[in-house]
């Protein structure tokens, strides 16, 4: 019978894929052994696999360029990294060998623009692109970009007062752009967005608060989706109804030339995962370069703000399988050494489904199992696949560690989950390490960038 494991997933999926393969019953993970990772450092354990993040650039840089060079598209292509989704330093610097650009949403990412400029990571010339809503400190700290020289520094204004804000702060000539407030799927609680300012508003405000202001030059026209980059009429018809609105505005304002459409490249979430990069770059750049020669105005440049998408598939989540309850006739669960809510708020937060893979025991029989966290909170479980409502692992041996790893979770889960502070039932944060490859031998190493999360910490920061 073939009843183990690796039987399920080989009769189920295209397998071994480009970053998982399985060695004497054991994964690899970008032909990284698991085991050896989990023996030299333990689980709890978060990974960052950095040649990831350096390949999803290239890829996209790539796609791009070749579909712009296939419909002779005249503009170019800026690759921006969105920091939220990761601001640690090892994603920015890594991020950086490949000559990007960066998107911030708030006063304290400029601290960061100004930390990788004194260490040589960018230069002056490097595109700034600062999005959100303006606050104060926020206005002050772009200023100072500015005023330092950060020439390619574009505030993005997300509502009509801030042209007031940045034209006290701001005392030189400089760039700014103005975000659409695109409109929502059905199935959301609204129909607008509440960032940015209405489609049929933004060409009077550019003509009665940007143009007459010598000190600002309209150079961006910002547009983002928030269910992402989808082959979908809801998404052609907002790209539609931007180019729109871009054309506008070129007539009256011939100095932009730049249109920034956001983020949205989906990550891989599942072994069954399908999506065709490749034709939805062609036909984003294709649709723009038809629309401005219909309008008779030359390409603008294109701008992407891809946060998850750079760094998602790098980060990975290890944990060990502590203990297995047999709640009522249908329901095993299996434990795991820490939390779901603290380490994989997403899972929590809105249902989101990563990859989920057994690390060891490949060659061991399978069962449907649900997976508990360690809080006393009735949420902090994960009981579904992105492809099918149930999930499956080896069956426990008595004896053997039964290990699992939740892949490519590199992307906002430290954030959301309050890295460093005080986590739901003061559950630690985990050992945190990086993977890296040696340039000349390919061979794989590992640092530690962050011990678990001790008591002294916690206690600290609560007062005691």
């Amino acid at each position: 019978m073939k009843n183990k494991y690796i039987d399920l997933i080989e009769q189920t999926f295209e397998f071994p894929q480009d970053e998982f393969s399985v060695v004497d019953n054991n994964l690899n993970f970008h032909d990284v052994p698991l085991m050896d990772i989990i023996k030299q450092y333990g689980t709890p354990l978060k990974i960052s696999y950095l040649p990831k993040i350096s390949s999803q650039i290239q890829k996209a840089k790539k796609l791009f360029n070749v579909a712009m060079a296939k419909v002779d598209y005249k503009g170019s292509y800026n690759y921006c990294y969105c920091t939220k989704s990761s601001h640690f330093s090892f994603v920015l610097e890594e991020a950086l060998k490949n000559k990007i650009n960066l998107e911030t949403s708030s006063a304290y990412d400029i601290h960061i623009i100004n930390a990788l400029y004194d260490s040589g990571m960018l230069d002056k010339d490097t595109f700034i692109v600062c999005n959100g809503y303006k606050r104060p400190q926020y206005v002050e700290n772009i200023a100072g970009l500015i005023h330092a020289g950060f020439v390619n520094t574009i505030p993005v204004i997300d509502n009509k007062e801030e042209h007031e804000l940045l034209d006290a702060a701001i005392h030189k000539p400089c760039h700014v752009g103005i975000r659409i407030a695109s409109e929502e799927e059905p199935k959301f609680d609204f129909y607008t967005s509440r960032l940015g300012i209405r489609y049929r508003e933004i060409k009077n405000y550019y003509l009665e608060k940007i143009k007459p202001n010598k000190k600002f030059q309209l150079k961006m026209l910002h547009f983002f989706i928030n269910t992402g980059i989808r082959d979908t009429a809801y998404y052609w018809n907002e790209l539609s109804k931007c180019l729109a609105v871009y054309c506008e505005l070129k007539k009256v304002c011939p100095e932009l030339d730049s249109l920034n459409i956001g983020g949205g490249f989906p990550i891989k979430n599942s072994l069954a995962f399908d999506y065709d990069y490749e034709y939805m770059a062609e036909e984003i750049v294709a649709q723009i370069k038809n629309y401005c020669n219909l309008n008779e105005i030359e390409e603008p440049n294109i701008f992407t703000e891809f946060g998850s998408f750079t760094v998602g598939e790098s980060g990975a989540t290890l944990y060990s399988i502590i203990n297995q309850k047999q709640q009522n006739d249908r329901e095993l669960w299996y434990m795991i050494d820490s939390s779901f809510m603290t380490t994989l708020p997403d899972t929590w937060g809105i249902n989101q489904r990563y990859m989920m893979l057994p690390i060891n025991n490949w060659d061991k029989e399978y069962q449907r199992i649900f997976l508990g966290g360690l809080t006393c909170d009735s949420e902090d479980y994960y009981n579904a696949e992105a492809h099918q409502n149930a999930i499956f692992l080896p069956k426990l041996c008595p004896g053997e560690t039964q290990y699992i790893g939740f892949f490519h979770t590199g992307a906002y889960q430290e954030s959301l989950g309050g890295y460093g502070g005080v986590q739901h039932c003061l559950i630690p944060a985990p050992k945190h390490i990086i993977i890296d490859r040696d340039k000349e031998t390919n061979e794989y190493y590992t640092r530690l960038f962050a011990k678990e999360q001790s008591y002294r910490s916690m206690m600290r920061i609560l007062g005691y």
